[in-house]
């Protein structure tokens, strides 16, 4: 049975991660940074695998992973808006908040295995497998809708530059430039016309 993870074992594996890596979105690096010097919100934070039937749980990954940026999830909602997750951290400090982070190497990594919870100590945590390939489904298929629509808009783009259409095509590049702008911060609220 794992050692209970202390708050100075939580801010040391924070700190670790945001020297070392880039997460795909920037306010989720300073929420991070948020956390690790929050004392109060760090004592109910729980590094997990298993967040899908929590209460509230945070997701995000690095820039060198392919999934999902960042997920705020509380109470069966879910939005990718990070200061919504913060002004929910900062107004609730002390709910319990399941953090899971996606970055390369992390089924090797000791640091991250370091402050894991322990499932069966926590008891709170539901078997993970449907929870897992449910999230794994998701993230793969807003990768795929995300990959899809900026093909597209390329494919039209190309089709504009045939044609000679200016216009459509200057409308067109700039939607390609948000899509690309906004994939990192809210993909999922990114429309195509």
């Amino acid at each position: 049975m794992k050692d209970m993870i202390t708050i100075d074992d939580k801010k040391r594996f924070l700190y670790w991660f945001l020297e070392r890596y880039q997460l795909k979105n920037p306010e989720a690096e300073w929420l991070l940074q948020y956390i690790a010097t929050n004392d109060k919100l760090l004592a109910k934070t729980h590094f997990t695998n298993r967040f899908k039937r929590t209460p509230k749980a945070i997701f995000m990954s690095s820039t060198d992973v392919n999934t999902t940026a960042f997920k705020f999830y509380k109470n069966q909602s879910v939005t990718s808006e990070v200061e919504r997750a913060f002004l929910d951290l900062y107004n609730y400090p002390e709910e319990e908040l399941y953090l899971t982070m996606y970055f390369s190497d992390r089924a090797r990594c000791p640091e991250y295995a370091a402050v894991m919870v322990e499932d069966e100590v926590e008891g709170k945590l539901s078997s993970v497998n449907d929870a897992v390939l449910s999230l794994e489904a998701e993230l793969w298929l807003d990768e795929v809708s995300y990959e899809h629509r900026l093909n597209n808009l390329e494919q039209r783009i190309d089709d504009a530059l045939i044609a000679g259409d200016r216009s459509m095509f200057l409308r067109l590049s700039k939607e390609y430039k948000l899509l690309r702008e906004t994939k990192g911060k809210n993909a999922s609220r990114t429309t195509m016309s």
